[in-house]
Protein backbone atom coordinates (compact mmCIF):
# COMPACT_ATOMS: atom_id res chain seq x y z
CA UNK A 1 0.00 0.00 0.00
CA UNK A 2 1.02 3.42 -1.12
CA UNK A 3 0.09 6.60 0.45
CA UNK A 4 -0.74 8.05 -2.98
CA UNK A 5 -3.41 4.91 -3.54
CA UNK A 6 -6.69 5.31 -4.28
CA UNK A 7 -8.71 3.32 -1.83
CA UNK A 8 -12.57 2.48 -1.90
CA UNK A 9 -14.21 1.37 1.04
CA UNK A 10 -17.24 -0.24 0.15
CA UNK A 11 -19.80 0.02 3.19
CA UNK A 12 -17.61 3.12 4.68
CA UNK A 13 -20.84 4.35 7.00
CA UNK A 14 -20.58 0.99 8.74
CA UNK A 15 -19.01 -0.25 11.46
CA UNK A 16 -16.23 -1.58 10.40
CA UNK A 17 -16.08 0.23 6.98
CA UNK A 18 -16.48 3.70 9.60
CA UNK A 19 -13.40 2.58 11.71
CA UNK A 20 -11.37 1.85 8.27
CA UNK A 21 -11.91 5.35 7.36
CA UNK A 22 -10.30 6.25 10.73
CA UNK A 23 -7.32 4.04 10.95
CA UNK A 24 -6.11 5.33 7.01
CA UNK A 25 -6.77 8.59 7.51
CA UNK A 26 -4.71 8.23 11.03
CA UNK A 27 -1.83 6.88 8.76
CA UNK A 28 -1.50 9.71 6.00
CA UNK A 29 -3.72 7.78 3.73
CA UNK A 30 -6.26 10.73 2.09
CA UNK A 31 -6.96 9.78 -1.18
CA UNK A 32 -10.09 7.67 -0.03
CA UNK A 33 -12.95 6.72 -2.46
CA UNK A 34 -16.60 6.28 -0.26
CA UNK A 35 -19.83 6.75 -1.48
CA UNK A 36 -23.38 6.37 0.78
CA UNK A 37 -25.92 4.08 -0.13
CA UNK A 38 -28.19 6.43 -1.66
CA UNK A 39 -24.87 7.69 -4.12
CA UNK A 40 -24.05 3.99 -5.01
CA UNK A 41 -26.20 0.96 -4.66
CA UNK A 42 -23.53 -2.12 -4.44
CA UNK A 43 -26.81 -5.03 -5.05
CA UNK A 44 -26.67 -3.06 -8.77
CA UNK A 45 -24.64 -4.92 -10.79
CA UNK A 46 -24.64 -2.07 -13.61
CA UNK A 47 -24.32 0.87 -10.85
CA UNK A 48 -21.21 -0.79 -9.58
CA UNK A 49 -19.42 -1.53 -13.32
CA UNK A 50 -20.29 1.90 -13.82
CA UNK A 51 -18.41 3.23 -11.04
CA UNK A 52 -15.48 1.11 -11.06
CA UNK A 53 -15.50 2.47 -15.13
CA UNK A 54 -15.29 6.30 -14.12
CA UNK A 55 -13.05 6.10 -11.28
CA UNK A 56 -9.67 5.18 -10.99
CA UNK A 57 -9.12 2.77 -8.16
CA UNK A 58 -5.88 1.28 -6.78
CA UNK A 59 -7.38 -0.88 -3.24
CA UNK A 60 -11.03 -2.19 -2.53
CA UNK A 61 -11.80 -2.99 1.44
CA UNK A 62 -15.41 -4.49 1.06
CA UNK A 63 -16.61 -3.87 4.21
CA UNK A 64 -19.88 -3.80 2.87
CA UNK A 65 -22.31 -6.01 4.10
CA UNK A 66 -26.10 -7.04 5.23
CA UNK A 67 -25.26 -8.23 9.30
CA UNK A 68 -27.40 -8.84 11.87
CA UNK A 69 -27.76 -11.33 15.53
CA UNK A 70 -29.64 -14.33 16.04
CA UNK A 71 -32.87 -12.43 15.39
CA UNK A 72 -32.31 -10.74 12.52
CA UNK A 73 -30.71 -14.07 10.51
CA UNK A 74 -33.59 -16.26 12.40
CA UNK A 75 -36.24 -13.73 10.87
CA UNK A 76 -34.63 -12.54 7.15
CA UNK A 77 -32.20 -15.45 5.63
CA UNK A 78 -33.09 -15.16 2.39
CA UNK A 79 -32.39 -11.26 2.77
CA UNK A 80 -28.68 -12.45 4.53
CA UNK A 81 -28.35 -14.36 1.69
CA UNK A 82 -29.42 -12.21 -1.31
CA UNK A 83 -27.78 -9.55 -0.39
CA UNK A 84 -24.32 -10.63 0.96
CA UNK A 85 -23.91 -12.75 -2.08
CA UNK A 86 -25.13 -9.90 -4.78
CA UNK A 87 -23.31 -7.24 -3.08
CA UNK A 88 -19.46 -9.17 -2.86
CA UNK A 89 -20.24 -10.49 -6.61
CA UNK A 90 -20.40 -7.01 -8.22
CA UNK A 91 -17.53 -5.86 -6.24
CA UNK A 92 -15.02 -8.20 -6.61
CA UNK A 93 -16.13 -8.89 -10.47
CA UNK A 94 -15.87 -5.30 -11.53
CA UNK A 95 -12.60 -4.54 -9.69
CA UNK A 96 -11.58 -7.39 -11.47
CA UNK A 97 -12.96 -5.79 -14.63
CA UNK A 98 -11.69 -2.83 -14.17
CA UNK A 99 -7.83 -3.76 -13.44
CA UNK A 100 -7.80 -3.71 -9.89
CA UNK A 101 -5.37 -6.41 -8.26
CA UNK A 102 -5.65 -5.61 -4.82
CA UNK A 103 -8.99 -6.65 -2.90
CA UNK A 104 -9.53 -7.53 1.08
CA UNK A 105 -12.74 -9.32 1.43
CA UNK A 106 -13.99 -9.21 5.30
CA UNK A 107 -15.90 -12.58 6.09
CA UNK A 108 -17.28 -13.83 9.49
CA UNK A 109 -16.35 -16.17 11.95
CA UNK A 110 -19.70 -18.02 11.24
CA UNK A 111 -18.15 -19.53 8.24
CA UNK A 112 -16.57 -22.74 10.35
CA UNK A 113 -19.11 -25.28 11.94
CA UNK A 114 -21.37 -25.22 14.71
CA UNK A 115 -19.50 -28.13 16.70
CA UNK A 116 -15.84 -27.00 15.28
CA UNK A 117 -12.92 -28.07 17.63
CA UNK A 118 -11.97 -25.05 19.36
CA UNK A 119 -9.97 -22.44 18.83
CA UNK A 120 -11.10 -22.91 15.52
CA UNK A 121 -8.19 -22.53 12.43
CA UNK A 122 -8.89 -21.61 8.88
CA UNK A 123 -8.82 -25.46 8.04
CA UNK A 124 -11.60 -26.25 9.48
CA UNK A 125 -13.33 -24.21 6.84
CA UNK A 126 -16.45 -26.51 5.48
CA UNK A 127 -15.09 -29.53 7.46
CA UNK A 128 -18.63 -29.34 9.44
CA UNK A 129 -22.07 -28.58 9.25
CA UNK A 130 -22.70 -24.68 10.08
CA UNK A 131 -25.14 -23.73 12.64
CA UNK A 132 -28.51 -23.70 11.28
CA UNK A 133 -29.37 -19.89 12.60
CA UNK A 134 -26.99 -17.76 10.45
CA UNK A 135 -26.17 -20.51 7.73
CA UNK A 136 -27.26 -18.23 5.09
CA UNK A 137 -25.07 -15.69 5.84
CA UNK A 138 -22.18 -17.98 6.77
CA UNK A 139 -22.88 -19.09 3.46
CA UNK A 140 -22.29 -16.14 1.42
CA UNK A 141 -19.34 -15.15 3.70
CA UNK A 142 -17.85 -18.56 2.21
CA UNK A 143 -18.51 -18.36 -1.63
CA UNK A 144 -17.02 -14.46 -0.86
CA UNK A 145 -13.80 -15.92 0.48
CA UNK A 146 -13.75 -19.19 -2.51
CA UNK A 147 -14.65 -15.62 -5.09
CA UNK A 148 -11.35 -13.85 -3.97
CA UNK A 149 -9.44 -17.94 -4.02
CA UNK A 150 -11.04 -18.60 -7.74
CA UNK A 151 -10.04 -15.05 -9.23
CA UNK A 152 -6.56 -15.67 -7.76
CA UNK A 153 -6.30 -18.42 -9.11
CA UNK A 154 -7.45 -18.07 -12.61
CA UNK A 155 -6.68 -14.23 -13.47
CA UNK A 156 -3.72 -13.28 -10.91
CA UNK A 157 -5.51 -11.04 -9.04
CA UNK A 158 -4.20 -10.19 -4.97
CA UNK A 159 -7.32 -10.81 -3.32
CA UNK A 160 -7.23 -11.40 0.16
CA UNK A 161 -9.76 -12.00 2.79
CA UNK A 162 -10.00 -11.95 6.28
CA UNK A 163 -12.38 -13.32 8.93
CA UNK A 164 -12.90 -11.71 11.57
CA UNK A 165 -14.78 -12.64 15.14
CA UNK A 166 -17.60 -10.57 16.83
CA UNK A 167 -16.96 -7.04 16.54
CA UNK A 168 -17.99 -3.74 18.11
CA UNK A 169 -17.41 -0.43 18.31
CA UNK A 170 -18.48 3.23 17.30
CA UNK A 171 -20.97 2.97 14.77
CA UNK A 172 -22.29 -0.17 15.68
CA UNK A 173 -26.28 -0.80 15.13
CA UNK A 174 -28.04 -0.36 18.47
CA UNK A 175 -31.51 -1.59 17.05
CA UNK A 176 -32.51 -4.02 19.17
CA UNK A 177 -34.73 -6.08 16.61
CA UNK A 178 -31.24 -6.46 14.61
CA UNK A 179 -28.59 -5.59 16.92
CA UNK A 180 -25.66 -7.89 17.88
CA UNK A 181 -25.35 -9.13 21.53
CA UNK A 182 -22.90 -6.80 22.61
CA UNK A 183 -24.50 -3.30 21.53
CA UNK A 184 -28.04 -4.85 22.48
CA UNK A 185 -26.97 -5.63 25.79
CA UNK A 186 -25.70 -2.35 26.06
CA UNK A 187 -28.80 -0.87 25.49
CA UNK A 188 -30.98 -2.86 27.25
CA UNK A 189 -28.98 -2.59 30.46
CA UNK A 190 -29.18 1.52 29.80
CA UNK A 191 -32.72 1.39 29.26
CA UNK A 192 -33.52 -0.36 32.20
CA UNK A 193 -31.18 1.96 33.98
CA UNK A 194 -33.01 4.51 33.18
CA UNK A 195 -36.68 2.65 33.81
CA UNK A 196 -35.30 2.71 37.22
CA UNK A 197 -35.43 5.96 37.37
CA UNK A 198 -38.82 6.28 35.82
CA UNK A 199 -37.23 8.55 33.14
CA UNK A 200 -39.54 7.63 30.61
CA UNK A 201 -38.32 10.79 28.49
CA UNK A 202 -34.87 9.80 27.94
CA UNK A 203 -36.23 6.57 27.13
CA UNK A 204 -37.92 8.21 24.12
CA UNK A 205 -34.85 10.30 23.56
CA UNK A 206 -33.31 7.33 23.44
CA UNK A 207 -35.73 5.50 20.87
CA UNK A 208 -35.66 8.79 18.66
CA UNK A 209 -32.15 7.82 18.46
CA UNK A 210 -31.24 4.81 18.16
CA UNK A 211 -34.52 2.96 17.03
CA UNK A 212 -38.00 1.43 18.19
CA UNK A 213 -38.49 0.07 21.13
CA UNK A 214 -40.21 -3.70 20.73
CA UNK A 215 -43.08 -4.12 23.34
CA UNK A 216 -42.48 -6.53 25.32
CA UNK A 217 -39.57 -4.49 26.16
CA UNK A 218 -41.24 -1.11 26.51
CA UNK A 219 -43.81 -3.51 28.97
CA UNK A 220 -40.82 -4.76 31.15
CA UNK A 221 -39.69 -0.74 30.98
CA UNK A 222 -42.74 0.41 32.47
CA UNK A 223 -43.30 -2.37 34.87
CA UNK A 224 -42.88 -1.83 38.77
CA UNK A 225 -39.94 -3.47 39.02
CA UNK A 226 -37.91 -3.23 35.68
CA UNK A 227 -35.00 -5.64 34.66
CA UNK A 228 -32.97 -7.01 31.66
CA UNK A 229 -33.77 -9.81 29.61
CA UNK A 230 -31.66 -11.68 27.96
CA UNK A 231 -31.80 -14.58 25.22
CA UNK A 232 -30.67 -18.04 26.16
CA UNK A 233 -28.82 -19.62 29.27
CA UNK A 234 -25.49 -17.30 29.00
CA UNK A 235 -23.42 -20.26 29.10
CA UNK A 236 -22.21 -20.11 25.24
CA UNK A 237 -18.81 -18.43 24.86
CA UNK A 238 -17.98 -15.69 22.25
CA UNK A 239 -14.94 -13.76 21.69
CA UNK A 240 -14.83 -9.79 20.78
CA UNK A 241 -12.98 -7.59 19.29
CA UNK A 242 -12.55 -3.70 19.25
CA UNK A 243 -13.79 -2.62 15.72
CA UNK A 244 -10.36 -0.31 15.73
CA UNK A 245 -8.18 -3.62 16.04
CA UNK A 246 -9.77 -4.60 13.00
CA UNK A 247 -9.45 -1.73 10.89
CA UNK A 248 -5.72 -1.72 12.07
CA UNK A 249 -5.51 -5.85 11.17
CA UNK A 250 -7.01 -5.33 7.34
CA UNK A 251 -4.60 -2.73 7.18
CA UNK A 252 -1.70 -4.86 8.50
CA UNK A 253 -2.82 -7.55 6.20
CA UNK A 254 -3.04 -5.34 3.06
CA UNK A 255 0.64 -3.82 3.95
CA UNK A 256 1.98 -7.70 4.21
CA UNK A 257 4.17 -8.50 0.83
CA UNK A 258 2.94 -11.40 -1.30
CA UNK A 259 5.59 -13.53 -0.24
CA UNK A 260 4.77 -12.72 3.48
CA UNK A 261 0.72 -13.18 2.64
CA UNK A 262 1.28 -16.56 1.07
CA UNK A 263 3.54 -17.63 3.65
CA UNK A 264 1.01 -16.70 6.38
CA UNK A 265 -1.45 -19.20 4.52
CA UNK A 266 0.82 -21.86 3.64
CA UNK A 267 -0.55 -25.34 5.13
CA UNK A 268 1.24 -27.90 6.27
CA UNK A 269 1.25 -31.20 4.01
CA UNK A 270 -0.44 -33.14 6.18
CA UNK A 271 -3.40 -30.73 7.42
CA UNK A 272 -6.58 -32.67 5.34
CA UNK A 273 -8.48 -29.76 4.32
CA UNK A 274 -6.19 -26.97 2.83
CA UNK A 275 -7.30 -24.62 -0.19
CA UNK A 276 -4.83 -25.38 -3.19
CA UNK A 277 -2.28 -23.23 -2.47
CA UNK A 278 -3.04 -23.20 1.37
CA UNK A 279 -6.05 -21.66 3.30
CA UNK A 280 -7.67 -18.66 1.62
CA UNK A 281 -8.36 -16.07 4.43
CA UNK A 282 -6.96 -15.36 7.79
CA UNK A 283 -8.46 -14.87 11.22
CA UNK A 284 -8.49 -11.96 13.25
CA UNK A 285 -9.26 -11.80 16.79
CA UNK A 286 -8.34 -11.40 20.37
CA UNK A 287 -7.32 -14.92 21.34
CA UNK A 288 -9.88 -14.34 24.26
CA UNK A 289 -12.99 -15.72 25.15
CA UNK A 290 -15.99 -14.78 27.45
CA UNK A 291 -19.58 -16.57 28.06
CA UNK A 292 -22.06 -14.75 27.07
CA UNK A 293 -23.31 -14.61 30.86
CA UNK A 294 -19.80 -12.78 31.97
CA UNK A 295 -20.53 -10.17 29.35
CA UNK A 296 -23.94 -9.76 30.92
CA UNK A 297 -21.86 -8.72 34.00
CA UNK A 298 -19.35 -6.65 32.15
CA UNK A 299 -21.33 -4.56 30.54
CA UNK A 300 -23.75 -4.13 33.35
CA UNK A 301 -20.57 -2.89 35.77
CA UNK A 302 -20.20 -0.86 32.67
CA UNK A 303 -23.38 0.77 32.61
CA UNK A 304 -24.00 0.67 36.53
CA UNK A 305 -27.32 -1.14 36.36
CA UNK A 306 -28.40 -2.06 39.86
CA UNK A 307 -31.64 -4.23 38.57
CA UNK A 308 -32.49 -8.05 37.88
CA UNK A 309 -31.10 -9.62 34.79
CA UNK A 310 -33.58 -12.65 33.90
CA UNK A 311 -32.41 -15.08 31.21
CA UNK A 312 -35.20 -16.55 28.82
CA UNK A 313 -33.74 -19.92 28.25
CA UNK A 314 -36.62 -20.78 25.81
CA UNK A 315 -34.58 -18.55 23.22
CA UNK A 316 -31.56 -20.09 21.51
CA UNK A 317 -28.34 -19.85 22.22
CA UNK A 318 -26.82 -20.10 18.96
CA UNK A 319 -23.05 -22.25 18.59
CA UNK A 320 -22.07 -23.22 21.88
CA UNK A 321 -17.93 -21.83 21.65
CA UNK A 322 -16.66 -19.32 19.08
CA UNK A 323 -12.84 -18.46 19.39
CA UNK A 324 -10.48 -18.01 16.64
CA UNK A 325 -6.81 -19.78 16.30
CA UNK A 326 -5.70 -16.50 15.60
CA UNK A 327 -1.56 -18.07 15.12
CA UNK A 328 -1.18 -17.21 11.54
CA UNK A 329 -2.39 -13.18 11.66
CA UNK A 330 0.40 -13.25 15.04
CA UNK A 331 2.88 -14.75 13.40
CA UNK A 332 2.95 -11.82 11.19
CA UNK A 333 3.43 -9.47 13.56
CA UNK A 334 0.12 -8.45 14.31
CA UNK A 335 -1.39 -8.22 18.07
CA UNK A 336 -4.66 -6.43 19.41
CA UNK A 337 -4.91 -3.79 21.64
CA UNK A 338 -7.82 -2.95 23.02
CA UNK A 339 -9.35 -5.30 26.42
CA UNK A 340 -12.91 -6.03 26.54
CA UNK A 341 -13.76 -3.92 29.28
CA UNK A 342 -12.06 -0.81 28.10
CA UNK A 343 -13.80 -0.75 24.75
CA UNK A 344 -17.35 -1.75 25.93
CA UNK A 345 -16.28 1.55 27.90
CA UNK A 346 -15.49 3.52 25.30
CA UNK A 347 -18.30 1.71 23.20
CA UNK A 348 -20.97 3.22 26.00
CA UNK A 349 -19.75 6.64 26.21
CA UNK A 350 -20.01 6.71 22.15
CA UNK A 351 -23.90 5.88 23.02
CA UNK A 352 -24.00 8.64 25.89
CA UNK A 353 -22.83 10.90 23.66
CA UNK A 354 -25.43 10.35 20.86
CA UNK A 355 -28.17 9.57 23.25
Amino acid sequence: MNKEDRIFIAGHGGLVGSALVRCLESRGYTNLVTRTRAQLDLSSQKAVDRFFGDETIDIVFLAAAKVGGIHANLTYPADFIYQNIIIQANVIHAAYKAGIRSLLFLGSSCIYPKLCPQPMAEEALLSGYLEPTNAPYAIAKIAGINMCESYNRQYGTRYRAVMPTNLYGPNDNFDLQNAHVLPAMIRKFHLAKLAMKRDFAAIKKDEEVFGPIPEDIWAALKGAAPAVRLWGTGAARREFLHVDDMADACVHVMSLSDQRYRQACKTAPEVQNPGIHGVSHLNVGCGKEVTIHQLSEIIKDVVNYQGEVVWDTARPDGTPRKLLDIARLTRTGWHYRVELPQGIGRLYNWYLQRG
